[in-house]
């Protein structure tokens, strides 16, 4: 009834990749190759969450 009131989670971790992704790529600019790396795996981390709720979302539609 209220699901219009509900925050999309898939928006917000978006945003949270945009930023982690913007982060590395500064990372990797200056030369700081530990931080590029651990900024990318976190982003790769954000993703399957991405991934993992849209396959979840298609189950529950079907």
């Amino acid at each position: 009834m209220f699901s219009i009131f509900k925050k999309d989670p898939i928006k917000n971790l978006n945003k949270q990749l945009s930023i982690k992704l913007e982060k590395a790529m500064q990372a990797q600019r200056k030369g700081d190759i530990m931080a590029y790396s651990q900024l990318s795996f976190e982003a790769q981390e954000i993703d399957k969450q991405i991934v993992e709720i849209e396959t979840q979302n298609a189950k529950d539609e079907c």
